[in-house]
């Protein structure tokens, strides 16, 4: 099946906040279709932001939902934490993902479709019982994983990410075998 044209540009601008930042990111730049292919798609760059913002997270959400096998709200605390440790540490980091959490600090429209996904991971803060902190510090950790590697110019060497996927795993109480 062809990819649809807007996603054609969704790609093409995530791969240009890749590069030049979300700054760098104009209706010009978003390539990948004709100017009234795009037009027709995105008329604003407000209307643009929000639909990258969604793609990120929906392309999150998808894996995730993959690793946990069931829709998140279905999922328990310590299932969800599991999978987005999983999910988190083979992946790596995303500059545009970076780029964009950062614009949310001033955009509540785009902080709204990170937290829509996010909010399934929120439950272990609410209680002080070890195994709640436990998972509470492994959504630290792997949060902490993602902004490293967002920002470092040095990727983790493998071992060393196997080695931390294993310990969140198992203050996740989830399976710990490569």
């Amino acid at each position: 099946m062809r990819p649809s044209s807007k996603n054609l540009i969704l790609d093409a601008s995530i791969r240009v906040t890749e590069r030049e930042g979300i700054t760098g990111l104009t209706l010009e730049s978003a390539a990948g279709v004709t100017k009234g292919g795009l037009m027709y798609h995105f008329r604003t760059r407000d209307e643009l932001l929000p639909a990258i913002q969604r793609h990120l997270t929906g392309a999150w959400e998808e894996r995730l939902v993959a690793e946990v096998g069931k829709p998140l709200q279905e999922a328990s605390a310590r299932e969800l934490t599991a999978g987005y440790a999983t999910v988190g540490t083979e992946l790596g980091a995303s500059k545009a993902e970076l780029a964009f959490m950062v614009e949310s600090v001033n955009h509540p429209e785009l902080a709204q479709v990170w937290t829509d996904l996010m909010v399934h991971l929120d439950a272990p803060t609410q209680s002080a019982d070890p195994q709640d902190v436990d998972l509470f510090l492994a959504r630290l950790a792997i949060d902490g994983l993602w902004l490293f590697e967002a920002t470092s110019a040095t990727p983790l060497p493998g071992p060393v990410r196997e080695a931390v996927r294993r310990r969140l795993l198992g203050l996740t109480g989830g399976a710990t075998t490569a």
